[in-house]
């Protein structure tokens, strides 16, 4: 699957979000690195949640490996620590064909690329700045 600038920034986004950390075994990684993935609860070839930050997770490898190949460990996971209501909004957005058709069009990828890039940019600015002062 082809990944988008769209792609590019919403996983940043979700991996900076955790503090570059799993959040399933809580492994910490460096910025930017490969080993922390962005996993998608309903798989990224679902666009009605492909940029839903509520579907999507920082995994390391090993926990989205584990997640893809156990899906029902994966929903206990995923109503564990977003809640049972925050759950059923993802399957019901999952379900949403115009939502999906509206992600799919060009021009909202064009327009999530640079809300995503932004949502990043702050994400690592307010990271930065809470750290200045305790090195």
């Amino acid at each position: 699957m082809k990944i988008s600038q769209a792609d590019k920034w919403f996983s940043l986004c979700v991996r900076s979000r955790s503090n570059w950390k799993c959040e399933s075994c809580g492994r910490q990684y460096k910025q930017g690195d490969a080993g922390l993935h962005c996993s998608h609860f309903v798989g990224r070839g679902h666009y009605a949640t492909r940029f839903e930050p509520l579907n999507a997770f920082a995994h390391c490898y090993g926990c989205h490996s584990r997640f893809e190949g156990n899906p029902h460990e994966f929903v206990e996971w995923v109503k564990e620590r977003s809640g049972s209501d925050n759950y059923e909004i993802i399957i019901e957005l999952s379900r949403d064909i115009q939502r999906a058709k509206l992600y799919r069009h060009a021009d909202k990828t064009r327009e999530l690329s640079a809300h995503y890039k932004a949502e990043f940019e702050k994400l690592e600015e307010s990271t930065v700045k809470v750290f200045v002062g305790w090195l």
